[in-house]
């Protein structure tokens, strides 16, 4: 279940890597925004969870564009690692603007509390089962999305090879501002997965990004099916962990994962195209 909810900011991740050729860890903040999106749909506006994760994409996504456009955008011809450490500072900028506005005090959705189930030794919580098929869900609508509409063939033909695509009469900024929107809209999904489990707070996708970083270098950068093994992966290693580490060593897998996969297969599982 954790790693069903870390592959869709991780195929956020890597959607945007996939066309612009750069890692854009603003993603982080966006997955902040889309959990307060969806808290106000949810808490402030009284709306179900499906109708706040709804939010949580359309608030993330249409920052994420208007972000990129202003400080991104005019920095791509510098290249990658330039762009890379302005999503940085990008990052930085957006998560304070979330603390001016909500503050740094812990919220939580207004959900009912419900039991665990206890299936002999192991508890499982209906909150994470909900999450979980939230993501499987997203996660199958963007598949669909990318193999059967002319839109997601055209970001694929852009993802694969922009020069050829602009020859083809596909506009290639006009993908990008559409990978921007779908890559920071699923990573605001993911943020309010994550929320909904725990409490969010501004510095919530902030504490997770290496864990989605590490899915999607594991699962191969550039690699949407790469990513959901990455964060299968990743998810299933950190929560194996506790078994053996304390808590606080969680975050320890990412570094791990990351170390290994650069050392012996730096394109990833499934083989994401060489930079």
């Amino acid at each position: 279940m954790a790693g069903a909810v870390l592959a869709v900011p991780a195929i956020g991740f890597t959607t945007v890597y996939a066309v612009l050729r750069f890692a854009n860890f603003a993603i982080a903040a966006h997955m902040a925004i889309g959990a307060f999106a969806g808290y106000v749909v949810n808490a402030w506006l009284g709306l179900p969870a499906w109708a706040a994760v709804v939010g949580a994409f359309l608030g993330a996504g249409i920052i994420g564009v208007a972000s990129d456009f202003i400080a991104l955008r005019p920095l791509r011809g510098q290249g990658a690692l330039t762009v890379a450490i302005a999503s940085i500072a990008l990052n930085l900028m957006l998560e304070n603007a979330i603390r001016f506005g909500f503050g740094n005090a812990p919220r939580n959705y207004a959900i009912p509390l419900v039991r665990d189930w206890t299936l002999g030794p192991i508890r499982i919580g209906p909150q994470q089962v909900e999450n979980a098929v939230i993501a499987v869900t997203a996660m199958t609508l963007l598949f669909l999305f990318l193999g059967l509409t002319s839109t997601g063939k055209a970001m694929r033909a852009v993802a694969d090879n922009p020069v050829l695509a602009d020859i083809k009469g596909i506009d290639p900024e006009r993908m990008a501002r559409f990978a921007v929107g779908l890559g920071m809209g699923l990573g605001g999904i993911g943020g309010m997965l994550i929320g909904l489990d725990t409490s969010i707070d501004p510095l919530l996708g902030f504490r997770s990004i290496l864990s989605v970083f590490a899915a999607a270098v594991v699962g191969g950068l550039g690699s949407i099916p790469g990513a959901v093994v990455g964060g299968l992966v990743i998810g299933l290693a950190e929560e194996l962990s506790l078994l053996a580490l304390p808590a606080t060593y969680k975050g320890a897998v990412g570094f791990l994962a990351i170390l290994l996969t650069l050392s012996f297969r730096p394109r990833g599982l499934l083989g994401g195209r060489a930079t």
